[in-house]
């Protein structure tokens, strides 16, 4: 089969969150099992793409509203990256480094809009161009979402409008809405079928992605029955189109996540030698962040916003310092500009006990995920979940709230079978107790050393996951919906 992927990130190149993990490993896994595989993302113009090497393979010009645009199609030269990457470039568009929000304000750029929807119509004007159609077109989110309408509905697509579509939801909080007139912006359709974009009277990219759609795809089992039950008002379509969902739990790129192998560490290690090599990543952490190193290291890493829980963790820190909790905490990531400040204050109130580092940094990352104990992830909604999966092949052990991909990814230990620490409120009191917990697990060294070592041998590797996509796609036969 011939898979193109249409994504906002796609990692090494452009990533946000855990989409761009997505679609940086499941096409590579695609192509690894004997299938054609590419990614079609937006030409940003950040760091990794100035210094890529990319040759023009078509330009031209594609309707909006009244109007049209020009836009060139470049591919990366020896990507190494384990399939094709195809990059939309439209000038005055995505000539900035970010990929939704201004790096130098925080906030998202006023004309996410215009970008999106001028994206999704250009890669669907290049498709149209290929003699060589693909089998299936997979969308993720809200920002390729309308590609299964354009392609049903569009007048000017109508070359593809037999083809098999999939969408696949990784976070149902960002929807997509905008009022209804900007369906002026998509190629001509019937009006009579605007009702394809129309929910709650905006027009809602999601939803119309989950109406128009061949398949629906949700990154976990868990997180499908979640929105189901509550999606911010689409849990009604949800559950009417629940004929044609199906939850995939993700899973990880062992070839870049492999402790053995990984150049950002400070020491490699495998199973064989973990508790030596995690020591002494753990050692440079506290080096230079002024940490005890005898005592647990709990760290969050990702983006600071109310989903992922991180305005509890300042409150959570408070509370462990007040009551002499021997443990240390370090944060890594960026978001809202109100919690910068609020982690910012909270270094100067707690130096030796809580550091961070308000910033995107990869190489840390790993590093965060070899030297801790614990990885901390309080979230409110979580639809999958791919630092939890990181930092057990890493041998650390995960601290998480029963939600989404964590509960299907994460057994407490007080089970037969369990290996993290799990609670399932969000508060503060069930938070701080799943601390105490950790504190005292680590303090059994021959207990916290088995159960480190056997989350290392949880396999959540891609070539699994990538089977349950090919099925799938195969279940879609042209002209079979």
């Amino acid at each position: 089969m011939k898979i193109i992927h249409i994504t906002a990130e796609c990692y090494p190149v452009a990533k946000a969150g855990g989409l761009g993990d997505v679609a940086g490993a499941l096409p590579k896994y695609l192509n690894k099992a004997g299938h054609t595989a590419s990614v079609i993302l937006p030409h940003f113009h950040n760091k990794w793409l100035q210094k890529a090497q990319t040759e023009m393979i078509f330009e031209g010009r594609a309707p909006f509203g009244h109007s049209s645009f020009a836009f060139r199609v470049s591919r990366l030269v020896k990507p190494g990256l384990g399939f094709e990457l195809i990059l939309i470039d439209i000038p005055g568009r995505f000539d900035r480094p970010g990929v939704y929000l201004d790096p130098w304000s925080g906030y998202p750029y006023c004309d996410e809009k215009e970008r999106f929807f001028s994206f999704q119509i250009a890669a669907l004007e290049w498709i149209q161009q290929q003699e060589d159609k693909p089998d299936v077109i997979h969308c993720h989110d809200h920002h390729t979402a309308l590609v299964p309408f354009m392609m049903t509905q569009s007048y000017h697509f109508s070359s593809l409008k037999s083809l098999p579509t999939v969408l696949t939801i990784h976070n149902g909080e960002y929807q997509g809405r905008y009022d209804m007139e900007s369906a002026g912006l998509l190629p001509d359709f019937d009006p009579f079928y605007s009702g394809l974009l129309d929910w709650d009277g905006k027009l809602n990219s999601l939803a119309s992605g989950i109406k128009t759609a061949w398949r629906v795809s949700t990154v976990s089992k868990g997180y499908l029955k979640e929105l189901q039950d509550y999606c911010h008002g689409l849990e009604i379509l949800l559950r009417k189109e629940s004929g044609k969902s199906t939850g995939i739990l993700n899973g990880i790129d062992n070839e870049v996540w492999n402790p053995e192998t990984d150049e950002f560490l400070v020491e490699n290690y495998s199973i064989t030698n973990f508790k030596s090599g995690k020591e002494k990543n753990k050692a440079y952490l506290c080096e230079q962040f002024g940490l005890k190193e005898d005592r647990p290291l709990f760290s969050f890493i990702g983006r600071l916003v109310r989903e992922k829980g991180a305005d509890m963790i300042p409150d959570l820190i408070r509370e462990c310092k007040y009551r002499k909790i021997e443990a240390s905490f370090f944060v890594l990531g960026t978001g809202e500009p109100y919690l910068h400040s609020v982690f910012e204050g909270l270094q100067g109130e707690h130096t030796g006990y809580f550091d961070s580092r308000l910033e995107y940094n990869e190489q840390l990352a790993h590093r965060i995920y070899a030297g801790s104990d614990y990885l901390l992830m309080p979230s409110r909604v979580e639809p999958c979940g791919l630092n939890q999966l990181y930092s057990m092949r890493y041998g650390t052990i995960p601290l998480v709230r029963k939600t989404g991909g964590l509960a299907d990814t994460v057994i407490d230990v007080s089970n037969e079978d369990g290996y993290g620490l799990v609670f399932n409120n969000f508060n503060l009191k069930e938070a701080l107790s799943a601390v105490e917990r950790g504190v005292e697990l680590f303090n059994k060294k021959r207990l916290f050393d088995a159960t480190c070592k056997r989350i290392m041998t949880l396999d959540f590797s891609w070539e699994k996951a990538a089977k349950n996509y090919i099925n799938m796609y195969q279940s879609m036969k042209k002209g079979d919906k």
